[in-house]
């Protein structure tokens, strides 16, 4: 094996770039930003010209890299192709061939996002040293990822994992993002956890709480008013937390395991979701995957660079 590989995040507004050795460890990394006009024709072009400008400074020789992992916010098919980047004005576009040709013709491999910050996790971060691990991600929405035997599980268009629309309520009035109907995107994200509040606090207009006098409320204000035992916020966070809960133990019905890892802005709220989670979690699981370990993901913003140079060494 050769000694470094690239990872590669891209963001709709940053694309972080991780400088590796062989063995998986972390030697540089930087951003640049998301150059989206036109298409985005400039994304790769950028991204290629800044490895060039890294790989100089260092003195080391592109023969000398083993690949390039490259992490996408959109679904991506066995094959490399992304199939519609929306935010990044991508339709169908080969990434793993363009890039290559941009860079002496480097092996590229390509996921999306949210599955490859899953395998960073497996490999390094809250799911080390398990082999099947489940991620669910809660932030402006509720992304996933499912690691099976060290590898991501893409699925037949690219869009395995995407736990955040699993139905969980039949009598929702609003749509999802996704143009669906009761998606737990909708109640367990952070900008789900703000609804589910302000329809409790329109609803139940007796109930003190400091909710109340917060103008502009975030899933933050919830979480720690729920954690001083605000009796609303307590009962928002109890309906979200039985949602996810439940949703959870539907995924490890059918994938079993090892690991769950929870990440996002909202898992900041630390042993106090977990707790939460699990405690709707254990009751509906099916036996075997009942005992299954919940974890906080640790790499944060990295996880998706740790993730994207493991699929390189994986297939090297």
């Amino acid at each position: 094996m050769k000694p470094y590989a690239f990872g590669v995040d891209i963001g709709g507004t940053t694309v972080k770039i991780g400088l590796f050795s062989a063995v998986g460890k972390l030697l540089d990394s930087w951003e640049i930003p998301t150059r989206t006009e036109n298409e985005g024709t400039l994304i790769l072009p950028d991204i290629a010209k800044s490895i060039e400008g890294k790989l100089k400074d260092r003195g080391i020789e592109i023969s000398e890299v083993e690949g390039i992992g490259v992490g996408v916010p959109g679904p991506v098919l066995t094959n490399g192709i992304v199939d519609q980047c929306v935010n990044l004005g991508w339709g169908v576009f080969d990434v793993r061939t363009e890039l290559s040709k941009l860079l002496e013709g480097i092996p590229v491999e390509v996921g999306n996002d949210a599955n490859v910050a899953a395998l960073g996790e497996q490999w390094c971060g809250g799911g080390k040293g398990r082999d099947n691990v489940v991620m669910v991600t809660l932030g402006t929405g509720v992304g996933g990822g499912i690691i099976v035997r060290g590898r991501i599980l893409n699925g037949n268009h690219g869009a395995a994992g995407e736990i955040g629309h699993i139905k969980v309520k039949d009598d929702e009035k609003e749509k999802c993002a996704c143009g669906k109907k009761g998606c737990l995107e909708q109640y367990a994200s952070a900008t789900g956890i703000v609804r589910v509040a302000k329809r409790r606090l329109k609803k139940d207009k007796e109930t003190r709480s400091t909710l109340r006098k917060i103008k502009d409320l975030t899933a933050k204000d919830v979480l720690d008013a729920a954690k001083k035992g605000d009796p609303m916020a307590v009962d928002v966070m109890e309906r979200v937390g039985k949602l996810l809960g439940e949703a959870i133990a539907t995924v490890t019905c059918v994938l079993n395991p090892d690991v769950v890892v929870i990440g996002g802005g909202v898992s900041k709220a630390g042993p106090y979701l977990l707790d939460l989670i699990q405690r709707y979690y254990r009751p509906a699981a099916f036996h075997s995957s009942q005992n299954v370990v919940f974890k906080l993901a640790e790499l944060g913003n990295d996880a998706g660079m740790y993730g994207a140079v493991r699929m390189i060494l994986n297939e090297a």
